[in-house]
């Protein structure tokens, strides 16, 4: 079974587990219109690895999971599994443009630290999980 969010209101204003920018929305918005996938979304996930502990993925994905999160937020349905949920809680999906390019970015406020390369995170200071993550920005 697969769950929505309701926002939980907080002072009036309703709370919501994850969300997207105006302009990630926009960048989201033309790359699902050009997928080819009736119905997708941007799922967001959390896996292990990277410098910092953690490693951000998003794919494209017209498939919704037993246990997902499911939020449509200013038009884009971002889908988030059951396992990712606690760690990207308040995060919000972004798409910064830089002199080196552009993509999609996570602003959490669960990350006590990140990497450098801003793509591996950690939560609580402590060691990476099963001992990963040692090799530096370049390793992963």
């Amino acid at each position: 079974m697969t769950a929505t969010t309701t926002p939980e209101t907080s002072g009036g204003v309703p709370a919501r587990d994850i969300t997207i920018s105006e302009f990630g929305a926009q960048k989201a918005l033309g790359i699902l219109a050009n997928s080819g996938k009736e119905n997708a979304g941007v799922r967001v996930f959390i896996k292990s690895g990277g410098c910092s502990g953690y490693q951000y993925g998003m794919a494209i994905d017209d498939r919704e999971l037993e246990g997902d999160l499911i939020v449509v937020d200013r038009g884009v349905k971002l889908l988030v599994d059951r396992m990712s949920l606690p760690l990207l809680r308040g995060s919000e999906v972004d798409f910064v443009e830089n002199m080196m390019g552009g993509g999609f970015t996570v602003h959490n406020p669960n990350a006590t630290s990140a990497c450098g390369c801003g793509s591996s995170f950690r939560t609580d200071g402590a060691q990476s999980p099963d001992g990963e993550g040692s090799g530096g920005c370049g390793s992963h």
